[in-house]
């Protein structure tokens, strides 16, 4: 009987998986295998948050497989060496993979094709695993991608989308291909203590539940930070536990003003990944420079502890660093006023804050992490690139009763209303007795810095 490898990637799960779909056509058996690659950890990305979440998704990967008369391999090494090895020991003619469009994934695929070709075998790539729209596929006339997110999703929307995929009733797998025991998050110390439960299961599960109710709301309570109103779902599809396609079709189908919003969203996903896709560079250097003189991380480095910790005087940024710290996740409004607040009030590189997000969230995405720090830093693709976020007046505008703040900032429990958006002031004296921290800085102080330093004063 002829075999096939299937190499799950970002991209694990049995429903809408083109790659392991088409292994299976014709009867053959399949090998599904993962690699915990090892040049992932070497590079600092297998941080403690992701690998507990990767940990659940791959366990309950294998309960699915099982389930299908098939389990789950997993290996450990270099993946162009592991996948080959499996390849000979399973006589496997074929091996199916999802497209990445990272510069890492397009080095691994090009090593990994060179090499099962030199060994008679084929590598077949299959493009809307891990994205609706693939990048490069939808491009303006005279580039090779969108810099401006409405065109592009003037044109991502007219994009005819595949039809989603029936997970396959049966899985066999050949018996003699050996496997180590699938990770646990049991094992791992020093995980978010709300750290969410991974696992397609899961994942759709919130899908199911998120499409029933919250979407209905989402144009009008996203930016809501107190009621939590967004879907939660950003860590099931960086980890691909959920398809970005079937996602999209059932949102669709939902219909309404916050199903539009919410697809909106995943194009933005979408969006960045082809910039990414485009100009690599874009995930260290600023991808439009403003000649940006950053404070040095010495020089700075009291401020971005305080941020890092969420005691920079501000409750709104605070609360939301804690959050991120708790849960290794953050609602999208904290993320954009917090790295606003870094960049732009305390002046610091957006790298800085880059880097500390990728350490602590368990959707940390190369693309969306920090084209999105770029574009609030005002390096990205933002058209207005100067605008600074103002912590007093955010929180004002979207946790207007002040519950979010009381919620991670129990120090100003004892405060209502907008004014626990304040920092210190004669009025809220009791919030520094009960040990929250006066301003790190003014925020005219923190404004006149960096106009000065763009040139705008």
């Amino acid at each position: 009987m002829s075999v096939s490898v299937v190499l799950f990637t970002g991209d694990l799960r049995l429903h809408d998986h083109p790659p392991l779909c088409a292994a299976a056509e014709g009867g053959r058996q399949v090998v599904p295998l993962f690699v915990r690659d090892t040049a992932v950890e070497r590079a600092g990305f297998a941080v403690t948050n992701r690998t507990a979440f990767l940990a659940d998704c791959l366990r309950d990967l294998d309960v699915g497989l099982r389930e299908r008369g098939g389990r789950l391999i997993v290996r450990t090494g270099d993946v162009v060496d592991q996948v080959c090895a499996v390849a000979a020991a399973a006589d496997a003619d074929e091996i199916h993979m999802a497209a990445d469009g990272s510069a890492f994934a397009h080095r691994r695929e090009e090593r990994l094709r060179r090499a099962l070709e030199g060994e008679g075998r084929r590598l077949h790539v299959h493009d809307t695993v891990t994205t609706v729209v693939p990048p490069g596929t939808v491009t303006p006339a005279a580039s090779d991608h969108f810099a401006v997110f409405t065109p592009y999703f003037r044109r991502w929307s007219e994009h005819r989308l595949r039809e989603p995929l029936r997970a396959p009733r049966s899985v066999p797998v050949p018996d003699r291909i050996p496997s180590e025991e699938p990770p646990s998050r049991a094992r791992l110390t020093g995980l978010a203590p709300g750290l969410a439960a991974g696992g397609e299961r899961e994942g759709r599960k919130r899908m199911t539940a998120w499409l029933r109710d919250g979407v209905l709301d989402y144009a009008d309570r996203h930016d809501d930070l107190a009621a939590d109103a967004t879907s939660r779902l950003s860590p099931h599809l960086h980890f691909g536990t959920l398809s970005p396609v079937e996602l999209v079709h059932r949102a669709r189908r939902t219909g309404g003003p916050g199903a539009e919003a919410f697809v909106r969203q995943l194009a933005w996903r979408d969006f960045h990944r082809q910039v990414l896709a485009a100009r690599p560079g874009a995930a260290t250097a600023d991808y439009r420079t403003r000649g940006d003189h950053w404070r040095s991380e010495d020089e700075a480095r009291g401020d971005i502890e305080a941020w890092q910790e969420g005691r920079t005087g501000y409750p709104l940024v605070d609360a939301a660093m804690r959050q991120m710290r708790h849960e290794g996740w953050m609602h999208n409004r904290g993320r954009l006023l917090t790295a606003s607040f870094l960049t732009k009030t305390l002046y610091v590189d957006w790298r800085v804050g880059a880097r500390h997000f990728l350490r602590l969230l368990v959707d940390g995405d190369v693309a969306n992490n920090q084209l999105n720090w770029q574009w609030v830093a005002g390096t990205g693709t933002d058209s207005r690139p100067h605008r600074v976020l103002n912590p007093v007046a955010q929180g004002r505008r979207y946790d207007p009763d002040g519950a979010y703040v009381r919620r991670w900032v129990p120090e100003l429990a004892g405060l209502r209303g907008p004014s626990v958006h304040e920092p210190w002031t004669s009025r809220n004296r009791d919030a520094v007795a009960a040990g929250y921290p006066e301003p790190v800085i003014g925020l005219r102080e923190g404004l006149e810095r960096f106009e000065r330093a763009r040139g705008l004063l």
